[in-house]
């Protein structure tokens, strides 16, 4: 009952005005744990029309009546207001309560207390309000600190899901947050939420609490949501509900970002696909949660994609517009896809069903022409930065997907300035991958000064530059020809550079030992420069 910001029969009795009337209860044992939500004094037979419910009612019984019928009706009215507890002061009026005053009372269900000591009613009026609006403020308290810690969450740069996640915490039940119309958009809790959402299929248990989220508008560009906190595992109080329009003012923060239903849906698929990548949702857990989100694959492999975009590139623009693309591309070749993005990291994870292993190609070069097509359309490319890179994984099952995600997310980040292709094979960038992950050890840094130092010294102060030629050198294994002719130079003149190059760094370029320290320099460049 602390929980419910008031305190209980019991609590007031124990406190020392009434506990120095030595109270004895009468009746209704068994319901001394009612909350009193106020308590009023009075002498009047009609009494209970001036009451509310919730208080605790001192009386010394000089409006109760001489009659049985009287008291019994006296009674029974102030349990139908539902009043929490009757205490009655024994004295001048009565010496002990009657038997029909005490049975009425049991019937109804109604704590009846008779007070052996004179008490001032006044001063048990001041006590227990005391205590009523210290816990009120207790309460406060509470619903406070959660809202501060997902005021926290929301700076530090988490968004719905950790916000969702405090107020699961603190409720110890399942919280989702659903549009006007009751589309999931989110779910947090311990267990598996998205499996209890399903189970209840729009059926809210007794006690649910559901609070709006402000800042929601008669047009398209405003997101309707709703937070909805389910009594699954026990009982909510109401501090709980103030918690959760705290929450929701959070939130609202987040719908604005947002602007609309279906970018946030889409940025709730991202956390489920990066939770699968990071190991926070397991293999067996994931096909349930996924048919939730409406992806729905047939018996084939899954094929994980990553597309991440320029990091000098802002997240702003219409990411609805880009999932938007993306699944109306593939629809139309029927491939079941779930899309999330990730606006804060610029990234946007997907999931693919694909029918046989030898789709994956033909499914790529689709996937990766929405990609691009979604960003143009979406206005997330700016002129000058480098184009978006979109890896493709192995494809598998769902263990193979959890570590493909991860496995692409990353390599999408490490082949960031490479030579732009429509789509990387995961598989083929391992070296570059293993190179970015050492980009803060001050030994590649050192590894690529003393492998390439002097052409980059070279190349800051002379002309031509004689780094692309290497690179283009390494790039065709060594072959002349080739290479003369991707730099529009006659042969003579690419000898020339070659042996310039060979000089410079004092090294022989038809060493294959050479060829492969020189190769992985100009890889590692990229992450030291």
């Amino acid at each position: 009952m602390e929980n419910q910001g008031g305190i209980t029969v019991q609590r007031a009795l124990e406190l020392p005005g009434l506990r120095g009337g030595l109270p004895e209860v009468v009746a209704g044992a068994d319901r001394l744990q009612r909350t009193v939500r106020w308590v009023h004094a009075g002498e009047v037979p009609n009494i209970a029309s001036l009451l509310k419910g919730g208080e605790l009612l001192l009386t010394t019984g000089l409006g109760l009546g001489t009659r049985p019928a009287e008291q019994r009706a006296f009674v029974r009215r102030l349990a139908d207001r539902g009043i929490a507890a009757l205490v009655v002061e024994l004295g001048p009026r009565f010496s002990r309560l009657p038997a029909t005053l005490v049975e009425t009372a049991r019937a109804a269900g109604l704590p009846l207390v008779q007070l052996h000591r004179e008490v001032p009613f006044v001063s048990v009026t001041e006590e227990v309000h005391t205590e009523i609006v210290n816990g009120h403020y207790a309460l406060l308290q509470r619903a406070e600190e959660v809202h501060r810690r997902c005021t926290e969450a929301l700076l530090g740069g988490g968004g719905v899901p950790q916000v969702l996640r405090i107020l699961a915490d603190f409720a110890g039940n399942p919280v989702f947050l659903e549009t006007a119309d009751g589309q999931l958009l989110y779910a947090a809790g311990e267990g598996e939420p998205l499996q209890v959402w399903e189970g209840l299929r729009g059926h809210r248990p007794a006690g649910a609490v559901l609070v709006e989220v402000p800042g929601g508008g008669p047009g398209t560009g405003f997101v309707r949501a709703r937070i909805a906190l389910l009594p699954v595992v026990g009982p909510l109080a109401p501090v709980h509900r103030m918690a959760a329009e705290r929450a929701a003012g959070i939130l609202a923060v987040v719908l604005m970002q947002a602007r609309q239903e279906e970018e946030l849906a889409a940025r709730g698929r991202g956390d489920f696909l990066t939770d699968l990548a990071e190991g926070r949702i397991s293999a067996e857990d994931a096909p349930a949660q996924a048919r939730v989100l409406g992806f729905k694959p047939g018996e084939g492999p899954l094929l994980p994609v990553v597309m991440r975009l320029a990091s000098e590139l802002s997240p702003t623009g219409n990411w609805a517009v880009l999932a938007r693309a993306v699944l109306e591309e593939l629809a139309s070749v029927g491939v079941p896809v779930l899309l999330g993005v990730r606006p804060v990291e610029g990234r946007v994870p997907l999931l693919l069903g694909l029918r046989g292993e030898s789709e994956r190609t033909a499914v790529a070069d689709r996937v990766a022409v929405a990609l691009r097509a979604g960003v143009e359309r979406a206005g997330l490319e700016r002129a000058g930065a480098h184009p978006p890179v979109v890896v493709v994984g192995v494809a598998g099952g769902w263990a193979a997907a959890s570590a493909g995600l991860r496995h692409a997310a990353e390599t999408a980040t490490a082949a960031q300035g490479l030579t732009d292709r429509p789509w990387y094979d995961a598989r083929r960038l391992d070296i570059d991958l293993l190179l970015w992950r050492l980009r803060d050890h001050p030994d590649l840094a050192a590894f690529v000064d003393r492998a390439i130092g002097p052409l980059r010294e070279h190349d800051r102060t002379s002309r031509p530059p004689l780094l692309p030629t290497l690179q283009t050198y390494l790039a065709h294994a060594g072959r002349k020809a080739e290479t003369a002719r991707e730099l529009h130079l006659n042969r003579q003149t690419l000898y020339n550079r070659l042996a310039r190059i060979a000089d410079l760094l004092g090294t022989d370029l038809d060493d294959p030992q050479t060829v492969l320290a020189l190769s992985l320099a100009l890889r590692a460049r990229r992450h030291t420069s």
